[in-house]
């Protein structure tokens, strides 16, 4: 769908919140998003669901979730419902839904390094290691209704041989020694991640995409937004994602550290979690490095942008 062919989606859909205006785009990826207003006049952010990603049972639960948190304290975005009373409308091939705005800015964005200064940096990652923990402890107290449905991340759905986001080391970028090298960090993941799941590893509702861009920075506070994503999975894999677009900072050391800091103040940490930390942010390059697959030509950049990055984090993890 193009961005015209988006716009005039989102129109259609936008009517069954009584809505008649022409929606911003924000952006058009595998859900396009766009700017839009309420039935009430207030902002909100319009989502065309990619089709086959997630069933309509795993949004409206993604939605009730939402809601759920705001319930227990916590500041998401949640749905607006539509005239009919639903969360979910058709906009064109499409299902749509409409959530509450929130105001702030992006944490940074992937591949840019952080401009704040370091003190900013590692203050902020302590509040979204606090945000995170908040989400878990709050998701776990949770009575989820019967119909509720999320994928389950797994030690197999991470790294069994056909992984949830492909198969990594079949990258097309990938020489043969190269795939040989995502293989061998494959092996030590599956080990000591396995290791952690086998000693009752933290395991449960998690965001599973707290990247910068969907970190924001609200009056020096860091609220989560795109639960698209959320799945039941490691905790610590939460982390992991949180950290894989600071493993070239040259603070990351001081950011991974805060960002521990952050979460063990509301939730307990497991004792070797700056090891763990380690292997679930190289599990995070890994599993992007395999998400390109079928997503991008095989020559495009992105295919060997991440598979680089996979390269040289598994060449580190490994020593």
């Amino acid at each position: 769908m193009n961005n015209q062919e988006a716009i005039v989606a989102a129109q259609e859909a936008l009517k069954a919140w009584g809505v008649n205006m022409t929606p911003r785009l924000i952006k058009n990826r595998e859900n396009i998003v766009l700017e839009a207003t309420g039935p009430d006049g207030q902002r909100a952010a319009l989502r065309l669901h990619r089709p086959g990603y997630q069933s309509d049972d795993a949004i409206r639960s993604e939605l009730w979730w939402s809601e759920a948190l705001v319930a227990a304290g916590m500041v998401v975005p949640q749905p607006i419902r539509t005239l009919a009373g639903d969360v979910l409308a058709t906009g064109g091939e499409r299902v749509a839904s409409l959530v509450t705005w929130l105001e702030g800015e992006p944490l940074g964005e992937g591949g840019i390094q952080l401009a704040m200064p370091q003190a900013d940096q590692e203050r902020l990652h302590e509040g979204l290691g606090a945000e995170l923990a908040r989400l878990h402890v709050a998701s776990d107290a949770m009575e989820r209704p019967d119909a509720f449905e999320r994928e389950v991340l797994d030690l197999d759905a991470l790294l069994g041989d056909t992984p949830s986001w492909g198969r990594f080391w079949e990258n097309a970028s990938l020489s043969e020694d190269e795939a040989a090298l995502l293989l061998a960090c494959r092996e030590k993941l599956r080990s000591e991640i396995g290791a952690h799941a086998e000693t009752g590893g933290d395991f449960g509702l998690i965001h599973a995409d707290a990247l910068r861009e969907n970190v924001l920075v609200q009056n020096g506070q860091t609220r989560l937004i795109d639960f698209d994503d959320g799945v039941f999975g490691f905790r610590m894999y939460e982390l992991g994602v949180a950290m894989s677009q600071n493993w070239d900072q040259t603070n990351e050391s001081a950011l991974g550290a805060a960002l521990l800091r952050g979460y063990a103040t509301l939730r307990a940490l497991p004792e070797n979690a700056e090891q763990l930390l380690l292997a679930f942010t190289v599990m995070r390059a890994m599993a992007s490095c395999g998400w390109v697959i079928g997503r991008y030509a095989d020559d495009h950049p992105a295919v060997r942008d991440y598979a680089e990055r996979a390269i040289a984090m598994a060449q580190r993890y490994l020593g």
